[in-house]
């Protein structure tokens, strides 16, 4: 039988190969480790956004709805009193402090709701390019320190506003907005289409 010995000096050149790959094996796990797909995350703006956003061109919105005005909680529909007092229990059970209802914060979230029913889209910027702060200047609420929305839509459920806000807890991002200690006020605005679907905003806002 023919073999050949490796003299001593062609050890290191042998080896070479199987250090590579275990230096590659090590460097794996943290360089290609699976990131997870970004949850959804809820729109949110900050005092110092609000005020870089102040020095852009105002935009102003033309009213959507003679509705808006009934914007006390008493005059809320079930649909908004339902979500809003399913987040005050969320807050609730962590202990933290029920937000009362805000009667701009309504006229604007129920202006958005019914923008995206009537425009079929469903988003924090409309069509038009406009953000959230865009749309609470609209509103007059220019004065704040932190500003928060969450959205949501479904159809063909007996309480659409329970669904809503089972689902905002489940994503981390809403869940944050909703419990977040920070927030004092908020409210809750609903448009329904002809087709039944159901268009949720929520605001939250701290002075």
């Amino acid at each position: 039988m023919l073999s050949k010995i490796r003299s001593r000096q062609n050890c290191p050149t042998a080896l070479f190969p199987i250090l590579l790959i275990l230096a590659f094996i090590t460097i794996i796990p943290e360089t290609f480790a699976q990131i997870p797909n970004a949850a959804p995350a809820a729109a949110g703006v900050t005092a110092r956004d609000n005020a870089a956003a102040e020095s852009r061109r105002r935009v102003v919105l033309p009213p959507r709805s003679t509705n808006a005005n009934d914007s006390s909680l008493h005059k809320a529909t079930r649909i908004e009193r339902r979500a809003f007092e399913l987040i005050n229990k969320a807050r609730q059970e962590k202990g933290l402090s029920l937000l009362s209802w805000d009667p701009e914060l309504c006229r604007m979230a129920r202006a958005h709701s019914e923008d995206m029913e009537q425009r079929r889209f469903f988003s924090h910027e409309t069509p038009d390019g406009l953000r959230m702060n865009d749309r609470a200047r609209s509103f007059g609420i220019a004065h704040f320190k932190l500003l928060a929305e969450n959205i949501a839509i479904n159809q063909g459920f007996d309480d659409p506003g329970a669904l809503a806000v089972e689902q905002w807890l489940l994503s981390p991002g809403h869940r944050a907005n909703i419990l977040d200690p920070r927030f004092e006020q908020s409210a809750v605005g609903v448009s329904v289409g002809a087709d039944g679907t159901v268009y949720l905003t929520q605001e939250f806002i701290a002075r």
